[in-house]
């Protein structure tokens, strides 16, 4: 299987090396005494694609839905998911969805058993100017990120690794709630490491968010909270994960409806 490399092209052309493959880690940890992420003013969207052109969560970023076209497209999407109530959270524990951040998620879900684990397909994918760990060509040790949930750049390093984090558009002690509780671990473990499930983002906003549905949380920035939207539909519908009335309801809202 062909790697990806995102970024990786144009940062291998700077460094003037072939990047070797080597084995991936596991979860990125924060070193003691890191500080803030060097976040800086927006500088716009980057490579970010419209979720509606989107479909399987491949391409990168999360780019706004301005048109009354798409608007109206999205609209229908969102439409289409189920609803019912939250069910208990009773058992839920994060290992039930597997290891994070496994490269071996069985259902055939994109970039798995590719030889990188998760975190790191998901920076390569959504980040500018990737550069890898030394001997690598899976661990990104730095890269710029376009920020959808705040608009913001931001300048990561592995070194502040927490500064960005992988968002679960669908939180996983919500697919829990809404049916998850029922699944084999293989398809748990599926929707953890789907990359239509995975966004990276500022990791303090992210952190804010918890496992809340879009009726109790959304983006700061308003401009991408229809294409959030959106994305949360997707994910639903593949998954056939219902979501509840007050989250259909505040989804709709965020796309005109």
């Amino acid at each position: 299987m062909t790697r990806r490399r995102g970024g990786a092209a144009s940062a291998a052309a700077m460094l003037g090396m072939v990047l070797v493959l080597a084995g991936c880690e596991g979860v990125d940890l924060p070193e003691a005494g890191t500080g803030p992420s060097g976040s800086a003013p927006a500088g716009g969207t980057g490579r970010a694609v419209s979720p509606l052109d989107n479909p399987d969560g491949t391409k990168p970023g999360l780019a706004p839905l301005t048109s009354d076209a798409d608007r109206t497209e999205a609209r229908a999407l969102i439409e289409k998911v189920a609803t019912k109530g939250r069910g208990p959270k009773t058992g839920y524990e994060r290992d039930k969805f597997g290891y994070a951040w496994m490269d071996s998620a069985p259902g055939g879900i994109p970039f798995a058993r590719n030889g990188c684990d998760t975190r790191n397909d998901l920076l390569q994918r959504d980040g500018e100017d990737v550069r890898f760990r030394s001997g690598s060509d899976c661990v990104v040790a730095s890269m710029t990120l376009h920020d959808p949930y705040t608009g913001r750049t931001i300048d990561w390093a592995k070194s502040r690794a927490t500064t960005v984090q992988i968002d679960h558009v669908m939180p996983l002690s919500y697919d829990w709630q809404m049916g998850a509780s029922r699944w084999p671990k293989g398809k748990r473990q599926d929707i953890a490491n789907d990359p239509l499930n995975l966004i990276p983002v500022d990791g303090p906003t992210n952190s804010s968010k918890g496992d809340s549905g879009p009726a109790s949380w959304l983006p700061p920035s308003k401009q991408i909270r229809c294409s959030y939207a959106v994305r949360f539909a997707q994910v639903s519908l593949k998954y056939e994960l219902p979501v509840t009335t007050a989250d259909k309801e505040m989804m709709l809202r965020q796309c005109g409806g």
